[in-house]
């Protein structure tokens, strides 16, 4: 076996030892207690004082801004006036007299003609059907159209009854179809009101009448 061989044989085992004998020392020196001598003089200084010193804060003013310039002065030319007003004298003010002219007529309103008169949507005393719905039903002639289409329904016919009880532009506001709105105005144009009254007076009053289609 050569030299260099054994030697890193024995590596491991001297770096043990080696590490051992190192915290030996180590530890012995920590161990062994220092001694100092009686005589330790210990020398202090006094701290210097230094008195403080307050400074004054410095406040800087801004400076006013300047005046403003004053307005340039302006011009105004020079106009000759021509003609001359010549003012009446406060004596002859008071001695012509006063003219007030005559108030302004009323309006008068043209006659109405019979219509333009106002017509009116509820009065005290409402239009009379003379007959009743029942003479209005018994009038009606089923549509054929709606007869074949198995139509039914009501029809209502809006119209405005004059003073005289006649019934003057129906139309039909609701209307299920097959010919049933025509059939409806003409029987209501044949039918005869009792005219309605406001005031005692006999008026011109929008009504309306349900008319209505069955089959049986």
């Amino acid at each position: 076996m050569s030299e260099q061989t054994a030697l890193r044989r024995r590596y491991p085992l001297l770096l043990q030892v080696s590490l051992l004998l190192a915290l030996a020392l180590g530890v012995t020196a920590f161990s062994i207690p220092l001694r100092f001598g009686e005589d330790v003089t210990v020398i202090t200084t006094d701290q210097e004082f230094v008195p403080s010193i307050e400074i004054d804060v410095t406040v800087q003013h801004p400076e006013p801004p300047p005046p403003p310039k004053p307005p340039a002065p302006i011009e105004v030319a020079e106009t000759e006036v021509d003609d001359v007003v010549h003012l009446p004298e406060l004596g002859d003010l008071l001695t012509e007299p006063t003219i007030i002219p005559p108030p302004p007529a009323p309006p008068v309103d043209p006659p109405q003609s019979p219509d333009e008169r106002e017509i009116f949507p509820i009065v005290e005393q409402q239009p009379e059907l003379i007959g009743g719905l029942e003479g209005l039903q018994s009038r009606i002639r089923y549509p054929e159209m709606a007869l074949r289409a198995e139509i039914e329904g009501t029809v209502f016919v809006q119209f405005v009854v004059d003073e005289q009880g006649n019934v003057n532009d129906p139309v039909c506001v609701r209307d299920p179809g097959g010919n049933t709105c025509a059939e409806a105005l003409r029987a209501v144009r044949e039918a005869k009101f009792k005219p309605g009254r406001q005031r005692g007076q006999p008026v011109k009053v929008r009504f309306s009448l349900p008319v209505k289609f069955r089959l049986r």
